[in-house]
């Protein structure tokens, strides 16, 4: 750098001159050091709203251990698989005679007996019912006649239930592709199965699960606490999206256009919720409530983010351990006193007041202004015992979704949305009812086909 020989030199300058120039040097030393920091910062799943698939993975391999240890953890007990008490068949192993002095046992009460399983697949095919529908012309009117069908026999079926609910099952709740369906149906099970018909088997299970999915949405709607979250998808090329709606233990998908407020207007109707659990999506938090609980985990993480950023800004320490406690103190609500919860709640609550009074300039200004705003919306859950502080439970409805997504790429057609998103609002609510995800699609597809197999026994 050539010196400008138009300044003084410092020789020169008296002292309060000289402190004039330091301070300028270290505040722009703190400045270009802040700037160094934001720019090798990593943004991470603990500081952002990333998924952690997208974090940084580190390249150096993982130590294996040499030797692995046989049976449990200290302090945890030994876990074993459990033994069937009917098996389908027991074979008995008796002691002939003794190996050391051949002499004969088989009279002898055995003093122990050690009982170990094993459990095996029998070999699996299809099972085939034929109709034959015969036909008859009457003598007196000169009319063919034909035998009728019994229900679940009908003309044009050509797979059972259990059959449409496999198929359907392992595209939707495994991520299989059709080709690789096909695979597992043909090497697996013995079925020869095209493409086309696995496509059919899942567009008829997508319609009917639709009359299902209404009455769900209609309880979501419905509900005092609800909770809303979004998530990409893609439709034949587009950008479409998935959103979710939950309340209690039911919960509804749709695959819509686009991310506006109209998705949470149409989804609702007339219906409007006491509350509504979200994250800072300006159209959720326009949705039709009376109050809105903004997702703390977001705003924990957002401040981490800040704090990575921003390390001597004391404010945000602050505030994220005042969220993290006022959580805790959510979770401990039953065992405290009536008085001694309410007692800690207003402790917490003139906290914050205290936080969101403090000024200041730059990086982390505009979370100050949003907590500002949505003051009213941060501790809801602490006056409310059926609110929950994080929207955690949109967040794992979707999560099946994503990974679909990311495995299956895009949906091809319209219907093939509109049918996952069914199947998916049908599904996720009876694993919320500790129901077999495959017994239900059993269900929807009709009745039963093997009950005729036993009749003709």
């Amino acid at each position: 750098m050539i010196p400008n020989t138009s300044e003084p030199k410092l020789e020169e300058k008296s002292r309060e001159e000289l402190l004039g120039i330091i301070q300028a040097l270290l505040g722009k030393i703190r400045e270009l050091e802040e700037k160094l920091q934001i720019r090798g910062m990593l943004t991470t799943s603990k500081n952002s709203s990333q998924p952690p698939s997208r974090d940084f993975k580190s390249d150096t391999p993982k130590k294996r251990r040499r030797h692995k240890k046989v049976g449990a953890k200290g302090g945890h007990e030994k876990a074993e698989r459990p033994l069937v008490e009917k098996p389908n068949k027991v074979i008995e192993v008796w002691v002939d005679r003794c190996e050391k002095c051949q002499v004969n046992l088989l009279d002898q009460v055995p003093v122990r007996t050690l009982r170990r399983q094993v459990t095996e697949l029998p070999e699996m095919g299809p099972v085939v019912i034929e109709t034959r529908q015969h036909e008859v012309r009457c003598p007196c009117c000169g009319e063919l006649q034909r035998g009728k069908l019994p229900q679940g026999l009908e003309a044009g079926r050509q797979f059972g239930p259990r059959l449409e609910a496999l198929v359907t099952n392992l595209h939707h709740e495994h991520h299989l592709g059709f080709e690789r369906i096909c695979q597992v149906s043909e090497e697996i099970f013995g079925i020869t199965l095209s493409k086309g018909g696995a496509v059919s088997i899942v567009e008829w299970a997508g319609k009917a699960a639709e009359h299902e999915a209404e009455a769900i949405g209609e309880q979501v709607r419905q509900g005092k606490v609800i909770g809303s979250d979004e998530t990409g998808a893609r439709v034949q090329g587009l950008n479409w999206w998935e959103w979710v709606f939950v309340s209690g233990e039911s919960e509804y998908h749709a695959i819509v256009p686009n991310r506006g407020q109209a998705v949470i207007e149409t989804f609702m109707r007339e219906c409007q919720a006491e509350v509504w659990v979200c994250d800072c999506w300006k159209a959720q938090l326009n949705a039709p409530a009376d109050e809105y609980q903004i997702c703390l985990s977001h705003q924990i993480r957002n401040l981490q983010g800040l704090i990575d950023r921003r390390p001597r800004l004391l404010w945000a320490q602050e505030l994220q351990a005042l969220f993290r406690k006022a959580i805790h103190l959510g979770k401990r609500r039953w065992q405290l006193t009536q008085a001694g919860f309410e007692r800690q709640v207003a402790i917490i609550e003139q906290r914050l007041q205290q936080l969101l009074k403090r000024s200041f300039q730059g990086l982390g200004a505009n979370l100050l202004k949003r907590y500002r705003r949505y003051r009213a919306s941060l501790f809801v859950f602490l006056h409310r015992s059926d609110v929950p502080a994080h929207n955690n439970a949109c967040e794992r409805a979707l999560r099946p979704s994503v990974i679909h997504r990311k495995v299956m790429g895009s949906f091809r057609s319209d219907w093939g949305a509109q049918g996952y998103a069914a199947l998916a609002t049908v599904l996720n609510t009876a694993k919320r009812h500790n129901q077999s995800t495959f017994q239900k699609l059993v269900l929807l597809m009709g009745l039963p086909v093997l009950p005729f197999l036993e009749a003709t026994a």
